[in-house]
């Protein structure tokens, strides 16, 4: 499915013919068949951001037109659904906090942990070492990237059996052939396909959203099959688990919720959809070689010193954070990255491959977005997908405040980079006035438009994913979110679906109808 993409308002969307900035996966597993792995929480901080904007930033500093919510849940209570998603994905890493101890090795900013990490980290590359020296040196504290794929053989609460990471080099963007990484299929989908209520359908598109008459509950779905026919199949429960934008697109075309109106900001769906920003520096080094081959997509250090309340934000004017790394998520030589003036193509580019191939690293950053009044997703007026239904459109671009941050890093990375005294670095960073550039790959790490809240007139879900409008429809995905952390998202989606099912369980299908009172 397409997307219409435009800047603001005023302008005439158009549709994206490829992905470019996100890749959104489609079929069985969706994206968690061929994502790189990082599974990271949030801080206590990132859950109750604006508790934390009320109580830092003076009036004034921060945009009139940003947005932030709170997650309405604290940390104590989500906590449990966190160690028990991890569980299911055999988690690799350090543990930093254990019940408010602080551990050497691990992230010290991080939540209180009930329990240590299932498995331990994912062995050091090359450059994770070098990274890691220079932060410590320059008073960061780095520890391993919070891993799926797991660092020893593991066997999760359902059975299933997730075999050792062998570093194999083909691993963000690429399913496991190893069944080395957590994934749907390799955590999930075997145990589901034992138990004799329950099957599914491939390749089959759902489209709408069936409701009865009083509007306060849905009957079932409609869904187009492989051979192209349109078929209903009744529901008593209906959970919308595709990706964040198709989530959001099912709920405008079944009329689940109040379309957002960014003028008035009457409205729920479609609101608050945020991204992220990334960028960082290449390190060439001719002596060094980092075997990029031998690597799995979560191989990395990072460090969590710049992400809210962790360092002075109010007084640089600005909110949010980022999580700065060095990872090593793919070894292809294709994605190698050359020096500047290296030719593009023709016998130079090869030549350059073959002098560059393994001589270069790269410190990264991942950073939060914060929601605003004008950036939201709704159906477009112009443009239809192939069976005639609206395509969704996004109204997105970088603000004031994400461009802050991006030259805050800068400095950071570059000094960083420069420690480490490489022959040759580049850098890239989104400059004072960027736009959003649609073509180039950022992160799959879209979020809200269909949030998660205390109040039925700013969020279209309540606390267990559950529509405030019809009751029996559950959205869980990180279309819930009511903007973006730089924590990676899957913990947090997991944990938070894990608290749904939870409630679905031991409350609604006992006693059918809204689990939070409006």
């Amino acid at each position: 499915m397409a997307v219409t993409v435009r800047y603001n308002s005023s302008q005439t969307a158009l549709p994206t013919r490829k992905w470019g900035a996100f890749a959104p996966g489609t079929g069985v597993g969706g994206s968690g068949l061929h994502w790189t792995a990082v599974l990271i929480r949030p801080t206590p901080t990132d859950i109750k951001l604006k508790t934390y904007v009320d109580e830092a930033y003076k009036p004034g500093i921060l945009q009139d037109d940003m947005r932030v919510m709170d997650f309405p849940f604290s940390w104590e209570e989500i906590e449990p659904y966190y160690y028990k998603f991890e569980l299911i994905c055999g988690q690799s890493g350090n543990t930093g906090n254990l019940r408010g101890k602080i551990l050497e090795g691990g992230d010290p900013f991080e939540g209180p942990r009930s329990e240590p990490y299932p498995l331990p980290a994912l062995d050091d590359t090359l450059n994770n070492v070098m990274f890691k020296e220079v932060a410590t040196k320059l008073g960061y504290h780095p520890f391993p990237n919070p891993s799926a794929c797991v660092s020893r053989a593991w066997k999760n609460p359902y059975g299933n059996q997730i075999a050792p990471c062998n570093y194999c080099g083909y691993c963000s963007k690429y399913p496991c052939l190893n069944y080395s990484k957590a994934s749907p299929q390799t955590a999930v989908m075997d145990s589901l396909k034992r138990m004799p209520n329950f099957s599914y359908e491939v390749n089959a598109e759902v489209i709408k959203v069936v409701l009865n008459d009083d509007k306060k509950t849905a009957k079932g779905v409609i869904y187009i099959d492989a051979q192209g026919n349109e078929c209903f199949q009744p529901a008593k429960i209906v959970v919308l688990s595709s990706f964040q934008l198709y989530n959001v697109r099912l709920m405008l075309l079944s009329g689940i919720g109040k379309p957002y109106n960014p003028i008035t900001e009457e409205g729920v769906v479609g609101r608050n959809y945020a991204f992220l920003s990334n960028g960082g520096a290449t390190l060439f080094f001719k002596d060094k070689n980092f075997n990029p081959y031998a690597t799995a997509g979560a191989t990395g250090q990072m460090f969590n010193d710049i992400s809210p309340g962790n360092f002075d934000g109010p007084s640089l004017g600005f909110l949010g954070g980022a999580k700065i790394h060095s990872s090593q998520a793919t070894g292809t030589p294709i994605s190698t990255a050359l020096p500047k003036g290296t030719p593009t193509w023709g016998m130079g580019y090869k030549e350059g491959l073959e002098e560059w191939y393994g001589h270069s690293m790269k410190i990264s950053i991942t950073t939060t977005c914060q929601s605003y009044r004008d950036i939201y997703l709704d159906l477009d007026p112009n443009y239809n997908d192939h069976r005639g239904l609206p395509l969704l459109r996004m109204t997105f671009n970088w603000k004031e405040n994400e461009l802050k941050l991006q030259q805050h890093l800068k400095g950071i990375v570059g000094n960083i980079a420069k420690e480490l005294n490489p022959d040759s670095m580049s850098m890239s960073f989104l400059p004072m006035g960027a736009d959003f550039d649609l073509t180039k790959y950022v992160s799959t790490h879209n979020v809200g438009g269909a949030v998660m809240g205390d109040n039925p007139k700013t969020s279209a879900l309540n606390k267990y994913l559950q529509s405030w409008d019809v009751h029996n429809v559950f959205v869980p995905g990180g279309n819930a979110f009511p903007q973006n952390f730089q924590a990676n998202p899957t913990d947090t989606i997991g944990a938070i679906t894990l608290m749904a099912a939870q409630a679905i369980k031991d409350q609604y299908l006992k006693n059918p109808g809204p689990l939070v009172q409006a």
